[in-house]
């Protein structure tokens, strides 16, 4: 069946290129905010993606699915807009997402949550980006993937072209490294 939708996509197709947009947006874009943070410049990643996919469906070689395929683009486009990002030394993204409340919109705020717990969730977030964004780049790939696509360790080795267990090892220390971020974040302003 996802043969002959790739070859659909190959030929051209208008149809077949609207359905995956569908069928993948939401997925492509949680997984692009993840490591971007920010709604807008997780849109703009997010559309790259597509335009990779609809000019590079032609080399897709087929020896691993569409959709892992899709995420490594994913992946590699959020990476090179972080690097462009650093380059510049845009740091923009972790200001306005503590700012720019539509950002945070995805995270599950109640519509009866007062302002002042709003704010807080708000900052709560932007701090958790900030302590990701120290994340190496390995460690912060798996940890996105599986937190924020909730993937399996074996999808995650397949789209970090990486074994199993190298996976768990990633996460495992993503986590302690956050620990360690988070606790000196919250426990350094005492």
């Amino acid at each position: 069946m996802e043969e002959k939708f790739i070859l659909k996509l190959i030929e051209g197709s208008e149809s077949a290129f609207k359905e995956l947009v569908e069928l993948y947006k939401n997925k492509v874009f949680n997984t692009c905010f993840g490591f971007v943070g920010n709604y807008a410049d997780a849109d703009d990643v997010a559309q790259d993606v597509f335009v990779e996919v609809y000019q590079s469906i032609g080399s897709f070689k087929q020896d691993s699915s569409l959709s892992t395929w899709i995420y490594r683009i994913a992946v590699n486009k959020s990476l090179d807009f972080l690097r462009k990002a650093k380059r510049k030394k845009r740091w923009s993204s972790l200001v306005r997402i503590s700012t720019d409340s539509k950002d945070i919109q995805d995270f599950g705020a109640a519509h009866n949550q007062t302002p002042h717990v709003s704010l807080e969730q708000q900052e709560r977030v932007a701090i958790l980006n900030l302590a990701l964004s120290k994340l190496h780049t390995n460690q912060k790939t798996a940890f996105t993937l599986k937190n924020y696509e909730d993937l399996s360790y074996s999808e995650i080795a397949e789209i970090m072209q990486i074994t199993v267990s190298s996976v768990e090892s990633l996460i495992h220390r993503a986590k302690k490294n956050l620990q360690k971020l988070l606790y000196n974040y919250y426990y350094s302003k005492n």
